[in-house]
């Protein structure tokens, strides 16, 4: 009998870096035992995932397909898939007013760096990703 995976949503501000690479990431190791999704605070009218951070993800062997920016509120309707454990990764949706997560799932903290914000060659923009 296989357990019920752990679902895992991560929160940025426009869920088009940070939250995304997560949601791959822990989709791509986590074998099952987890099920990850990402959202965002206030992502952009039609904001995509950076491109960098999938070609990132792409270059990685992480699966890409599927993987869209949206809003948190998706994840606060009765509908949604319960979350277990809710992890911002950037400090200013910490510092935001969450709506319920129903169920009450356990929440963290893990404040990272901005790939996106990195200015430079699109060599150095790239390695912001790779890190």
């Amino acid at each position: 009998m296989s357990e019920k995976p752990i679902n895992v949503l991560f929160l940025c501000t426009h869920n088009s870096a940070r939250s995304i690479l997560a949601e791959a990431i822990l989709n791509h190791i986590g074998k099952g035992r987890f099920r990850a999704f990402s959202a965002g605070s206030s992502p952009r009218e039609n904001q995509q995932p950076n491109p960098l951070g999938l070609q990132v993800l792409q270059g990685a062997g992480i699966a890409t397909e599927g993987l869209r920016s949206k809003s948190w509120d998706e994840f606060a309707l009765s509908d949604a898939p319960h979350m277990d454990l809710v992890i911002t990764v950037c400090d200013n949706a910490a510092g935001e007013q969450c709506p319920y997560w129903p169920g009450q799932p356990a929440t963290a903290h893990w404040g990272y760096a901005d790939p996106s914000a990195v200015e430079g060659s699109d060599a150095q923009r790239l390695e912001a990703f790779r890190q």
